[in-house]
């Protein structure tokens, strides 16, 4: 049975959370993250899978060019992913309030607005955000809400506790949800939001309010500098060593042991 949805000003509430929690958590980390990608250290340099890759992105493997290939993937991918998936609790608590659970290993509750059954919810970030491990983690929540219901003689269902994924489709999810998910559902991306607030193209409208958020930062020009001192630091590290004076006197004190024995 279908329910009404949220109110207009309950979507507009979610919206205005969802750009504030973005403004407020993930863009200063994003930035600081950044700023710290100026030391090798940083980095597992490979000069041999490094250099190629340089080669392949920008057509030749100078320095800066090596730089590039290795600040572009941490910046765009692992850093921004990592910092949304580290706060993910606090995303679910600061913008999704008004769905707070008291339950234990629940992250919200909610009624959907599809079919107008209760929802006890564990969110998680992406199609691809868990590992093996936690399949039975989840599975081990959910064991729990149930017994805890059996005590309290209430009724719940099998569809009443689901995995809600925030973004992706249906055909992104990885093999861990698709194991989860034939045991308890797996609602991801468009469906999940459309479930939790009964407005259909919501999804849409909280991707392009996060959106107008990120063309408010421009971090092209910092992102640059970084890259030109990681990009010298680099230029040293590759320079080659003068080793034959190295060599020469590991030789001598080898043939020293040798007349010393």
């Amino acid at each position: 049975m279908s329910q009404e949805k949220l109110s207009e000003d309950d979507l507009k509430q979610i919206i205005e959370k969802a750009k504030k929690f973005f403004k407020e958590e993930i863009v200063p980390s994003h930035i600081n993250n950044t700023r710290k990608l100026t030391k090798l250290k940083q980095f597992n340099l490979n000069p041999f899978l490094d250099k190629y890759k340089a080669s392949f992105l920008t057509g030749n493997d100078d320095p800066e060019s090596i730089a590039k290939a290795l600040i572009y993937p941490r910046v765009l991918g692992t850093s921004i992913n990592t910092i949304f998936g580290d706060r993910l609790q606090k995303f679910c608590s600061e913008v999704l309030e008004g769905f707070a659970s008291t339950t234990s290993g629940i992250d919200i509750e909610f009624i959907d607005k599809v079919d107008g059954g209760k929802k006890y919810c564990q969110i998680k970030a992406g199609p691809n955000t868990i590992n093996k491990d936690d399949i039975e983690t989840i599975k081990g929540h959910f064991a729990g809400v149930k017994n805890l219901a059996r005590t309290n003689k209430l009724s719940i269902g099998f569809n009443d506790l689901v995995v809600g994924v925030l973004y992706g489709t249906p055909e992104d999810l990885s093999n861990h949800y698709k194991i989860i998910n034939k045991e308890y559902p797996v609602i991801v991306g468009q469906e999940f939001w459309y479930r939790l607030t009964g407005e259909v193209d919501f999804y849409q409208k909280l991707t392009d309010a996060i959106g107008d958020v990120a063309s408010e930062v421009d971090g092209s020009e910092m992102i640059e500098e970084v890259i030109k001192t990681l990009a010298k630091e680099i230029e040293n590290t590759l320079k080659p060593r003068e080793l034959k004076p190295v060599i020469e006197k590991n030789i001598a004190a080898e043939e020293k042991e040798k007349y010393d024995v």
